[in-house]
């Protein structure tokens, strides 16, 4: 985990996260989970990345203003819709860019990024910020069938953290989970097809 002096960065892939904590059966109270990678007070920064669209701007709203009240960075990218060539709807919405240019932004004022992401698109990104002597955590999971975590970036990684191992100390309470209600459940996902007329 984060030294107590190390000046650390937390970049969260929204998408992933939901996707991670749903598959093992959880919600996670970010509060805790920013208190979890800032133990000496030296958390430089906590970005949280989500691909959004009209129609999850209602529910994701809530989630996405309770983080940006709570010392969280919040970066918005909307989706992109498209026709494939066999005529499905498909929706888009990587924000992989926006977090390497993020994360090269921020290393020269960093010891350490944590990286809770899946995507194995990122491994350069690790790789060139090793380079530039940072530290790099991923956290993710491989208790799930499939893992949600590429094992390029895994391997890749200076610290591979278990999202599983995790959930004793970033859960959300039943009590506040109920009490939420809806928004934070829809967080990401992935892409979504239906098939056009005609």
């Amino acid at each position: 985990m984060t030294a107590p002096a190390q000046r650390t960065a937390l970049l969260i892939d929204g998408a992933s996260l939901h996707s991670a904590a749903k598959a093992l059966g959880f919600d996670v109270d970010f509060r805790r989970l920013r208190e979890q990678f800032d133990p000496g007070g030296l958390l430089v920064r906590a970005i949280y990345y989500v691909s959004t669209s009209e129609g999850l701007e209602p529910v994701l709203r809530p989630l996405l203003d309770w983080l940006a009240y709570n010392g969280f960075t919040v970066t918005e990218k909307p989706v992109k819709e498209f026709v494939d060539d066999r005529g499905y709807r498909r929706v888009k919405g990587n924000i992989a860019v926006e977090l390497t240019v993020d994360a090269i932004e921020l290393a020269p004022r960093l010891d350490h990024i944590v990286l809770i992401a899946g995507d194995g698109d990122l491994r350069p990104l690790v790789k060139a910020l090793q380079s530039r002597g940072i530290r790099v955590s991923v956290v993710s999971t491989t208790s799930t069938d499939p893992p949600m975590v590429a094992d390029q970036l895994r391997r890749q990684a200076d610290e591979f953290i278990e999202l599983a191992e995790l959930r004793s100390r970033i859960q959300r309470d039943r009590s506040e989970r109920d009490a939420a209600g809806s928004a934070a459940t829809a967080v990401g996902g992935g892409p979504r097809l239906s098939r056009l007329p005609g």
